[in-house]
């Protein structure tokens, strides 16, 4: 691995944004591919982020501010790519469903799946599952997460599942829900295809998803 590849992927890690930002026009002023940058500095930082949570090394607040760190570096690197014309891991429409105004544990996750090579959009929160549907037919991602933090809003995940059924476009999407109160034993109930219980299983489980061409 290139030095300053190291460097970004360390910084990243440390949840250095401004050395981020400063390492990867280093690295794009140095001919480096911007896939390369992207794979051995940003998604192999988040990738040692996701490893250092499950061991219990990193909290939320460390893998916040790491994910904020590479999202600085991918937002420098997002025209050189396309550019490149290098295709995302998958695509996913993500948001907290209707009545729940909680974003952290949404905007965690968004952020290590841009971080793992996803495009994300992001609906954002109290979205209806009007809207999931209308993101799905215009957007067409391979996945949908639903993120919820009351038991309140719990069963509209469920009425999103319905609405895409409804809409005939259950069949073309993968359906990942998450959240404090939200378990396995619910995503089967309300038939989703996946539940994550934090957001470096919600990266894992995305990858499994779209299969063998992600990173």
């Amino acid at each position: 691995m290139e030095i300053v590849l190291q460097r970004i992927a360390n910084n990243v890690i440390n949840g250095e944004t401004t050395d981020v930002q400063k390492m990867v026009e280093e690295a794009l002023a140095a001919h480096i591919a911007p896939e390369r940058i992207l794979a051995e500095g940003l998604i192999a930082a988040m990738t040692e982020v996701g490893r250092r949570f499950e061991c219990g090394d990193f909290y939320i607040p460390e893998m916040l501010i790491a994910a904020r760190a590479m999202q600085a570096g991918l937002d420098i690197l997002k025209p050189f790519l396309a550019e490149k014309e290098v295709r995302p891991a998958g695509r996913i429409v993500i948001g907290t469903v209707k009545g729940d105004l909680h974003d952290i544990g949404k905007n965690l996750v968004a952020m290590m799946l841009s971080g793992a090579g996803f495009e994300v959009i992001d609906l954002g929160t109290d979205v209806s599952p009007e809207q999931f549907v209308a993101a799905v037919r215009e957007q067409r991602p391979a996945l949908v997460g639903l993120s919820a933090l009351l038991t309140t809003t719990m069963q509209n995940m469920r009425s999103t599942v319905e609405a895409l059924q409804q809409a005939g476009l259950r069949d073309r999407v993968k359906v990942i829900i998450g959240g404090a109160p939200v378990t396995e034993s619910f995503a089967l109930e309300i038939g989703a295809d996946a539940y994550g219980p934090d957001a470096s299983w919600a990266v894992k489980i995305a990858k499994d998803l779209v299969g063998p061409h992600s990173p």
